[in-house]
């Protein structure tokens, strides 16, 4: 059953230009100059339900306006999108029910109180039985192990803590699609590894659909089977991380020591590893052997500076 579906989706954002120095400020007072940017473009997607999947891509590439107009918090310029059958844009009151927006460098708790005090205006908010948002209070404490610091201030906690705890807040009323927008932003490697092993549980044992945006590579690599590349607006890649991995770098890394400690590091096509390996019997003893692709890291390295590259090649 899809979750999400998107036909030629775009969102053009308009502004005025503003000219330097005083005379230009006085111009435009009466004649401004305006300009367009179009953030997302001609966007296809289809996402089932109970997918994980992450959105990739630079700094403006348009991931986080992708979000925004699927959880209806921005309105399209053009096209169509439908999550759960429902229009995000008209942000009705049963859909609103359905999904859960996270934006890693905005928080929707308020620092002044508790996060239990949080979860009983949210309760209020979207009209739960008491029965099932107590349940649902200690399930997700019990699961992001944060049970005994709901009633402590938000501002007294730290940012590992504040993020597990905007996470609850989002899920108390068990929607059924989760938008994240760098959830583990700032975060230290244990708190990230806590966050990253929640999201797992989340999709797997409640079969939430996730859709993750992150600069982390260690977030999509670990807990996304599904990625989209988007860059200026446009898709430029759907599908699992290995196959991006083996377009973007098709060859493999070999690292062989030998009994006398010496060694061999090449970057061998794929095609012909086999064949190259087999010919290290000659060269002597072999002590360990490894074989490996790139990372996600440096695959996103690679192409993200193509596409810079292209984009200054084609402006000149």
């Amino acid at each position: 059953m899809s979750a999400i579906h998107t036909t030629s989706l775009s969102k053009v954002y308009r502004y005025h230009r503003s000219r330097p120095g005083l005379t230009g400020a006085v111009r435009d007072l009466f004649h401004r100059q305006r300009g367009e940017r179009a953030a997302v473009e001609g966007l296809d997607l289809e996402i089932q339900s109970g997918e994980f999947v992450g959105l990739l891509g630079r700094n403006g590439a348009g991931k986080t306006t992708t979000l925004k107009m699927l959880s209806g918090l921005l309105r399209p310029t053009s096209g169509e999108v439908r999550v759960l059958d429902h229009e995000p844009r008209r942000r009705g009151f049963d859909f609103l029910r359905r999904i859960a927006i996270v934006l890693g460098n905005k928080s929707m708790l308020w620092w002044d109180v508790s996060t239990y005090a949080n979860l009983q205006l949210y309760e209020a908010l979207y009209d739960l039985d008491h029965h099932a948002f107590t349940d649902s209070v200690a399930e997700l404490g019990h699961l992001l192990e944060i049970s005994d610091q709901l009633d402590i201030p938000v501002r007294k906690l730290s940012l590992g803590e504040r993020m597990k705890c905007e996470l609850m807040l989002a899920l108390i009323h068990r929607p059924d699609v989760l938008f994240l927008d760098e959830p583990t932003i700032g975060l230290d490697v244990v708190s990230k590894a806590a966050i990253r092993d929640f999201l797992r549980t989340l999709n797997a044992e409640r079969g939430t659909t996730i859709v993750l945006t992150s600069h982390d590579m260690d977030d999509i690599d670990q807990l996304c089977p599904r990625v989209l590349l988007i860059d200026h607006g446009r898709l430029e890649f759907d599908g699992p991380p290995d196959e991006l991995i083996r377009m973007t770098s098709p060859r493999k890394r070999v690292v062989c020591t030998f009994a006398d400690g010496s060694q061999v590091i090449e970057e061998i096509d794929r095609a012909e590893v086999s064949d190259w390996v087999a010919t290290l019997a000659a060269r002597g003893t072999l002590a360990d052997l490894e074989v490996r692709d790139a990372d996600l890291d440096e695959v996103m390295r690679q192409v993200l500076g193509a596409a810079s590259d292209g984009v200054q090649g084609g402006a000149r």
